[in-house]
Formats: C-alpha cells, structure tokens, sequence
C-alpha cells in the first residue's frame, strides 16, 4: 500500500513529488514524506507528516527546500506506529536518504550489527536497517552509491522496492527491487521513479518495468539497468495515463477490461506481502501481530460477491488453519442473537468500503466483545477501513463495472495470506507455508492463461442465448465459487440462476433438470471429484446439458450430452480463485449476446450505501 515517487532533472522538483504522492493516494497510508538535494548547497533536506499529502504540502510552502532531486513516500504503518519518525524517508548521518516498500524479515540481526558498529536508530522501523547499510559500505568500504545498494540487498530477506539518494553524489537515484514493483518514468533531460505510473501521469506516458531482481541507477538524461551483476535491456511502454482507469481501450465493455486485468492486480495485492517461502504478516499492520496471537476463530461478515470469498475462505481457515470460521450476509448479522466466542476475530469483507449493511454489523461488532476487527477493503480512507481496528488493502484499482471481478480475486488472494498468517499459530510447518507460498507466486501466470479461454467460452455462450434458466453446482469449496458464478450471470444477462452444493440435486432441484435449463458444473481434480461425477451422473439420464469446467486429468470428455472446458492445472488450495475465471467469462459472453447493460446492470449499484 506504500507508495514511492522519485525525480531527477534540473528544475525544481518537489511539486513532482508532492502531485506523484497525491495521485497515490488511492493506495492507503498513514504519514507522507520527501527529501531533497539542493543542487547548490548539496544540502539534504528531510520533511514528515503524519496524516494526509496535504499535510505535507502545506509543511513544504513555509520550507525554503528545494532540489533537482529527490525522493517522497506514503508509509503505511507495518514496524512503528504512524509517527513523523517513523515515516519515510529515512537518514543515515546527514548523507544517505531512503524510501522503502515491503518488509525485511531479518531486521533485527542487521540491526544488532550496525549497533555494534556505532548506528543509532531513531525509529522503530525495518527500514532504517537498509539506509545505515547504505551509509556502512559508503564509508567503512569507501565502495560507490550502486555498489553500496547492490551489498546491502544481497544481505536482505524479504521482499522490498527502495530508492536511495546520496548528497555527495546527487546525480543519481538507485533503485532496487524484489516483491515489491517499481517503475522508471522516461522524460526528456529528466526521468522519474514510483510504485505505480499512475504517479507519474502528469510528468510522462513512458515507463520502463523493472523486474524482479533489477538494480538501476537513474541519471537525468539516462538509466541503466542490472540483474545479477549484468546489465539489461528492459522495453520502454507507452501508457496514457489520463485515460487508462476511465477508458475501456481494446475491450468493449469495462467488465471485460476488469476481468483480464485479474492476473496483474492479484500480482499487484500480492506484492511486498510475500518473500520466497513466507507471508510477511508486518504487511497486516502494527497492531496485527498482538491480535493474531490471541486468535482462535474467526467471524466473517459481508455482502454479495464479497460474502462469497467470505465462503471459500471458510474452507481454507478450516482445513488449512484448523480453526473455526463462521459466515454471516452483513443484513442478517445483527439481528441474530449473537453468542460471541471468546478469541474471535471479526472480518469484514468490502470492495467499496462504504457498504452499509456490511458498515452497520462492523459497528455491532466493535461493541460485542470481539478480540479484533479487521478489514479486506479496496477504497482507502473508506468509512470500513477507518473504523475497523487494522485493515488490509486490496489492490484493484478502480472497478467501474457494477458486477464485481477483479474486487473478488483480490480479496481471495489476501484471504490466503490471513489464513496462512493464522495457520502458524495452530502447527502450519515451515515446509507447508513454503508450498502454498509458492503457490501464489505462481498464481497471476495461471490467471492469464485461464484468460485464454475465452474464445472457447464465447462459442459455449451461443447455447445460452434462448434459455431463461440456470443451474450451477459444486463440491466442497467450489460450491461458493458455483454461487459466485450463478450471481454474476443473473446480475448481468438477467438469466435466472441458482447454484447448489452437487449432492443435493436428488433433494429437490433435480426436478427442473430438463433439456431447456443449462447445469454449469465446476470440477477440479480434487479429493470429491468422484462423487461430483455420479452427480452430473443424474443430470445426463434426465437429458440434462451439461457444461463442465475441468480440470484436464478430472476424466471428462464431450458428448452429446456433456461440453467440457478444460481448465488451467492448479493446487487445490488456489482452484477456487482459478476457477472464477471462467466463469466470469461465460456471464460475460452470455450478456453480450443477450444484449444487455454490461457494466451498469437494472436496478443495481457499484456502492449499496442504504440498508
């Protein structure tokens, strides 16, 4: 949620950094800050707030400083307290200035070190570990700026994307990255750094991605490159940034855009909260820790598609947490007599933040005696994120189309690091973390090619055109994703939908089985399967049509009765957020032919602010 704005050139460039921060403001923060080299005095000036941008720049009209360069940041606490010493940039002796996204997990020994070798530290931050390092190798080794860099994060664990600008070599900006993402912005006599272009739409529409493992040393007129040791080429991408949120481009329709822009948000969610075989649980907040320790359930509330991930996370907590999570519709919560548990953890699941339902059960809540409130929102400074105790932030970027996509996986995604942060506490080996870790790093790449199904799913989407009903089923965890699926075909094609655990078609809506009511079936190769197929078993001997998204080796094949879409291989742990793709698109391609409004359905909002 932290965000990182540099820039250097040869005018004045604080109001750059001051804008860059406001256009980041989207992302979450609790303090903001900038420092400068002025080009005659070689002066480094140091500015912090806590609070908002605007605290900032109203601090910097009364400031004399200025400068050619200079870093800024938003902080979202995760070591410290929001405090102004606490807030970056960070210094080391009056020289060395520094901005950092992520955490590093071995903090605390780099730190014992510099104390031996004479470092004071000021905060209570991981960061100031990595600008005291800096300072160490520029002195003691008398080695060069990058050189320094290049040392000190080659001795760092975890994920991270930092700049560092030094005063007696103010020519150049050094960026590293690793979990963390960082971009270069390409100007002419003068080039820029951030977390996000989104940045840096007011200075260029040229960005350079670094990757993971890149060193680069930023001069105003140029930038180079490194990647284990070797210098690299990266391409230059033209992006309008004016447009980029507001405009559909090559899709038709925003859902569209909204569903293959999945993979690289749950990239985006994802990053700086892992490092190659943990979940970094600082990325939770300062008061997380403390909260989780005391946990031994946990309480979900939420609305819509945001109850649905509320659902499959049930699975997750249960099976890989061994701990006991209950469910809740946000509408219905309060008005249950409500028995508390003791050590319970309240959840509140919200893509706007401002749903009221979902706002009025978190109020409840924080008055019946639960250990800790927390939420999985996509709006900062949202009503839910301000009144929960810490929050985590999904990182989407706006969703225009009222049927939520990219909200839902996002919110998967950081449900997994939750229930791997919780699971440690009830015997989660290193070995398993490690596993499912790996799994999500691995999971934007499987995202993308589910994407390309969509061709296959278009022509499936031509059967769907006459039919006024639908049934969707799943076993086990896809149930819910089954749920999700029907949901967004009604919201959408205004198809009539209904989705039901597979076992309980004999109890009932096995009755409406006929060849004029399509049955969507949802079958990972998982431990269920076959008692999935004697279900879709049924559905064949009353003339059923069935279309089933399967894993490849899950032993289906097509018929006259039977269309198959096989889907991307996957871990059972991350099927149901796969899963949802496809789905997606066949709601999608579905509505296209009915002819309906895609992106603002009847009767429907994107915020439902009224209970």
């Amino acid at each position: 949620m932290c965000g990182i704005v540099g820039a250097i050139g040869h005018r004045n460039v604080k109001g750059i950094l001051v804008e860059g921060l406001k256009r980041l403001e989207y992302r979450g923060y609790d303090s903001a800050g900038l420092a400068l080299i002025n080009r005659k005095t070689l002066a480094l000036s140091c500015i912090k707030t806590v609070g908002k941008v605007q605290a900032l720049e109203d601090r910097i009209k009364d400031d004399s400083a200025d400068g050619h360069i200079g870093i800024a940041h938003t902080r979202w606490a995760t070591h410290g307290k929001p405090t102004q010493e606490n807030a970056h940039p960070h210094e080391s002796n009056d020289r060395i200035a520094l901005i950092h996204n992520g955490i590093i997990e071995n903090f605390m020994p780099l730190k014992e070190e510099l104390i031996k070798d004479g470092y004071t530290f000021k905060t209570e931050t991981d960061t100031e570990v990595i600008v005291h390092l800096i300072h160490k190798y520029l002195g003691k080794e008398n080695l060069k700026l990058f050189d320094a860099v290049t040392k000190t994060v080659s001795q760092l664990d975890g994920a991270y994307g930092l700049a560092v600008i030094d005063k007696e070599d103010p020519k150049r900006i050094i960026v590293a990255r690793s979990g963390s993402p960082l971009i270069i912005g390409v100007g002419i006599g003068e080039n820029f750094i951030a977390s996000d272009p989104a940045a840096l739409g007011q200075v260029t529409d040229r960005f350079v991605y670094l990757e993971e493992g890149d060193i680069a040393e930023i001069k105003a007129r140029k930038f180079k490159i490194f990647n284990n040791g070797e210098k690299v080429e990266r391409e230059i991408v033209r992006l309008n940034q004016n447009l980029e949120d507001a405009v559909k481009g090559q899709y038709r329709h925003f859902m569209l855009k909204e569903i293959f822009e999945q993979p690289e948000m749950v990239a985006n969610t994802l990053a700086g909260k892992l490092s190659k075989i943990h979940v970094l649980e600082e990325a939770f907040g300062v008061n997380a820790k403390a909260i989780f320790d005391n946990i031994e359930r946990v309480q979900i509330v939420a609305c819509g598609t945001s109850y649905h991930a509320g659902m499959i996370a049930k699975f997750w907590f249960e099976n890989i947490a061994r701990m006991s999570c209950s469910v809740d519709i946000a509408s219905e919560y309060r008005y249950r007599n409500m028995l508390v548990p003791d050590k319970c953890l309240f959840v509140t699941i919200s893509q706007s933040g401002e749903t009221a339902d979902t706002l009025a059960a978190l109020r409840f809540a924080k008055t019946a005696g639960y250990a800790g409130c927390m939420t999985i929102c996509n709006v900062a400074n949202s009503s839910i994120e301000r009144e929960s105790d810490f929050a985590v932030m999904t990182v989407a970027g706006r969703e225009i189309g009222v049927a939520s996509t990219k909200a839902f996986t996002t919110q998967l995604s950081i449900l997994t690091l939750l229930c791997i942060v919780l699971a440690r506490r009830s015997g989660l080996t290193e070995e398993k973390e490690a596993e499912l870790v790996n799994d999500l790093h691995d999971l934007p790449r499987i995202l993308s090619k589910a994407l390309m199904l969509s061709d296959q799913i278009k022509k499936i989407s031509l059967d769907f055109a006459h039919k006024r009903h639908s049934l969707f089923l799943g076993r086990g965890v896809q149930y819910p994703v089954a749920k999700e699926g029907a949901l967004k075909l009604k919201e959408i094609s205004y198809i009539h939908a209904e989705a039901y655990p597979a076992g309980e078609l004999k109890h009932g809506p096995l009755a409406l089985v006929d060849d004029d009511m399509p049955v969507i079936a949802v079958a990972p190769n998982d431990e269920l399967l076959e008692k999935l197929k004697s279900n879709l078993q049924e559905v064949s001997a009353r003339g059923g049509q069935l279309y089933v998204f399967a894993d490849a080796e899950s032993g289906f094949s097509n018929d006259e009765s039977t269309t198959v879409v096989n889907v991307p291989h996957c871990s059972d742990f991350l099927s149901p957020i796969v899963y949802t793709i496809p789905l997606q698109l066949l709601s999608y391609h579905v509505a296209v032919i009915k002819g309906t409004d895609i992106d603002q359905p009847r009767n429907l909002a994107k915020s439902v602010t009224v209970e």
